[in-house]
């Protein structure tokens, strides 16, 4: 039996809703960190560091997409809570095709950035044309990740999460399978690697447009609808913390691996490529929490149900840091049979990147109810707070700490720079919350 955005949820109820979103992003988590293992292993070590060190570049600009879809799928499900269906189809319909126009856009200009921020971010001769190589392709396709990344929001709201776990299911089973036959098979190298993502974003960019745009039951479909300034000004405000989140987190990824190659040379490069893969898994897991909880609060916001709200934040509250406790825990004692998936024929940069994510992972303790907060108030329809909440965590901090931190502590600075960005980030997070208790009535 499905369930409904409009009910009273208990634990069990609230588990069942978002499994399917918390599923979602951890198998896209999984499928992405294919791509780095395939790479690893049959390309090489140069490689491997080319795509972690073009990575941030192409996750930047599909950020746009995390970014309407977000905000989007908020001022959706607040629309289905004032009872107004009509009107929550054409905001669906705008934002969708918005999106197509602007990923037309970003996907032209993309592919001619790629060599200029790849010098930019200190790529080698070695890993340049890497770079390039790679980076061109999924620039290419980054109007159908960003559509991706839109309805894995909007299923949620639409009350389908099932539907659209099993299209990134189909997804991803198609880029590993390719991975397998491009790049071990037919040893095509990261060409091979970046077809096989390409084509698994046509999956889940496309078929949900073939979806909604015919009579269906879900509670969204594509419609017919003039462009209207207002709806997507909230929506890209409601979801600015989203794209402040992944503009942040590619920017901190740049300053990484620039800090990485002057402390540790390439191998620091790679480490950290381990390290952010393994850990997309566990972050994938809050990630999708958040996705899957957004039109429910959305939801109860709209409809002025208090309760609802204080109940949510509090059950929600509970299970987060209790997962952020189990994390740590398994990071600590899996941290090294996790790096060899990657690096095994390379005992001293296996060693590194044990040690790097063993220290990494004491963030995990915090960063999943970060990650909430900033949805919570995304959710509200308050994107200045939700905007803050990320700029302060993913950025702010985060700079801050990763050219003092290395100085003091050396590599494990690098490490530990995220765990004091976290724990910061939560300090705020507290203080935004008490200060608009009154107002949200939660």
């Amino acid at each position: 039996m499905a369930v409904h955005l409009s009910e009273h949820f208990t634990y069990k109820k609230l588990l069942k809703a978002v499994m399917p979103s918390i599923f979602m992003m951890v198998f896209t988590s999984i499928y992405t960190i294919v791509d780095g293992i395939f790479v690893s292993n049959f390309v090489g070590k140069t490689a491997f560091a080319s795509v972690n060190l073009v990575y941030p570049i192409i996750m930047a600009i599909g950020a746009i997409g995390f970014m309407l879809g977000a905000g989007g799928s908020a001022l959706i499900a607040k629309t289905l809570g004032e009872g107004d269906n009509e009107r929550a189809n054409k905001i669906f319909s705008m934002i969708i095709y918005f999106t197509m126009i602007i990923g037309v856009i970003v996907s032209i200009g993309g592919i001619f950035l790629i060599r200029p921020f790849s010098k930019l971010l200190g790529a080698t001769p070695d890993m340049l044309e890497n770079c390039v190589l790679y980076g061109s392709i999924l620039m290419g396709a980054n109007i159908i990740y960003m559509l991706q990344n839109v309805f894995q929001s909007v299923f949620v709201a639409a009350e389908k999460p099932m539907l659209g776990f099993i299209m990134i299911v189909c997804a991803g089973v198609a880029n590993i399978i390719l991975d397998a036959v491009l790049v071990a098979g037919l040893k095509l190298g990261l060409v091979g690697a970046a077809v096989a993502t390409a084509t698994s974003y046509l999956i889940g960019g496309i078929l949900p447009i073939i979806y909604f745009a015919r009579k269906n039951k879900s509670l969204l479909r594509l419609v017919k609808t003039k462009f209207e300034f207002k709806p997507l000004g909230q929506a890209c405000l409601n979801g600015s913390s989203e794209l402040v989140t992944n503009i942040s987190s590619s920017i901190i990824s740049m300053l990484f691996n620039m800090q990485l190659l002057k402390l540790a040379g390439e191998n620091g490069v790679a480490a950290y490529g381990v390290i952010m893969y393994a850990g997309f898994i566990f972050a994938a897991v809050f990630i999708g929490y958040s996705i899957g909880t957004a039109p429910i609060i959305g939801y109860h916001y709209g409809a002025e149900n208090s309760s609802e709200l204080k109940n949510i934040l509090k059950k929600s509250t509970i299970l987060i840091f209790s997962t952020g406790v189990v994390m740590t825990g398994l990071v600590e004692v899996l941290a090294n049979p996790l790096a060899s998936i990657f690096v095994s024929y390379d005992v001293e940069l296996l060693k590194m990147t044990a040690n790097g994510f063993r220290l990494y992972s004491i963030a995990f303790l915090v960063f999943g109810f970060n990650i909430f907060c900033s949805s919570f108030f995304t959710s509200l329809n308050n994107g200045l707070i939700s905007a803050i909440i990320s700029f302060v965590r993913t950025l702010l901090f985060q700079i801050i700490a990763i050219f003092v931190f290395p100085i003091i502590l050396g590599l494990n600075g690098i490490w530990l720079s995220v765990v004091f960005a976290e724990v910061m980030a939560l300090i705020v997070s507290i203080i935004c919350l008490m200060a608009n208790k009154k107002k949200y009535k939660y």
